[in-house]
């Protein structure tokens, strides 16, 4: 494992990418943008730097893991090796993106070394989860982190990377997600199985085919959601993407991007500069319009990445 920075002394902040109008939509943008149009805003038209998150990180880290398990040969994909790997990827991790050792520096508690070997036992413990759900010894995943695009007829670009898409030998797809939190309540399961609507959608325009099942696996609480698409399903979820894309499509023209309060504010890494919690935003970087005309016609430019 690289030696991590104990000094306590922070990394250099990542400079920020240059202020552009979005041009594509991907499942989490669009979460925020639901979530929060300022959200939506400070990351997708401002681009500001976010400091390292453990969940995040540590998510990132499981999904490798399950991702890579399925390189070994189908005897030998056990939770012990799986267990084993958790180190290895993290060593990869930390190569990729140094600047995560900052989540273990020094703070007057635990010394970096303790705090990183707790850290790991927990992402070991959701791998090991995954044991109780699934069996990736009788799996062979047709596509792994698999990233899908596509333009819908209205010209909105759609985006994403699925974590897994498996094949029946009779054909049927099903799309399946890794979750290293807890399953949301029964009257939430609408607004979790969005994201697989949205990979749903895609593959559908990409290849004709309704995908046969999607499932998404809650490795916190060890629960497993399943939903089986149909086509009106996915017709409604691109009526509703449409309608974001009007909405971002507004703001950006106007500069308007209001705050939405709620208890997700406690997580959010730009809550300081948040209207609703006594914050200023950064000046808008882009120009605003007020033509009526533009706000029936115009749409945001597509010669940007916005995720």
């Amino acid at each position: 494992m690289q030696p991590i920075n104990t000094s306590g002394a922070p990394a250099p902040p990542a400079a920020p990418r240059p202020a552009a109008p979005p041009s594509s939509l991907s499942p989490s943008r669009a979460g925020d943008f639901m979530q929060c149009p300022l959200l939506y805003r400070l990351r997708v038209i401002d681009r500001l730097p976010e400091k390292p998150n453990a969940a995040v990180a540590r998510g990132t880290l499981v999904h490798a893991v399950l991702e890579r398990l399925f390189d070994v040969p189908a005897a030998e994909r056990t939770a012990a090796r799986a267990r084993a790997m958790v180190a290895g990827e993290w060593e990869r991790l930390l190569a990729a993106r140094p600047e995560l050792a900052e989540l273990f520096a020094r703070d007057g508690g635990a010394p970096a070394s303790e705090r990183v070997a707790e850290w790991l036992a927990t992402a070991e413990q959701l791998v090991e989860r995954w044991f109780t759900l699934e069996d990736p010894a009788r799996l062979e995943p047709a596509e792994r982190e698999l990233f899908v695009k596509t333009t819908l007829d209205s010209g909105l670009r759609l985006r994403g990377i699925i974590d897994r898409v498996d094949v029946a030998p009779t054909g049927e797809v099903r799309i399946v997600d890794y979750k290293t939190g807890r399953a949301p309540r029964p009257e939430y399961a609408a607004d979790a199985l969005f994201q697989l609507k949205f990979y749903a959608l895609v593959l559908w325009r990409l290849r004709g085919t309704v995908p046969r099942s999607l499932r998404l696996v809650y490795l916190g609480s060890g629960d497993v959601l399943t939903y089986d698409p149909a086509e009106a399903d996915l017709r409604a979820v691109e009526r509703k993407l449409l309608a974001l894309w009007d909405a971002i499509g507004r703001a950006t023209r106007t500069g308007d991007w209001p705050p939405s309060p709620s208890r997700l504010c406690d997580w959010c890494p730009h809550r300081a500069l948040c209207p609703a919690w006594g914050g200023t935003p950064p000046p808008y970087p882009l120009a605003v319009t007020t033509d009526p005309a533009a706000e029936e016609g115009e749409r945001p430019a597509a010669d940007a990445d916005a995720d």
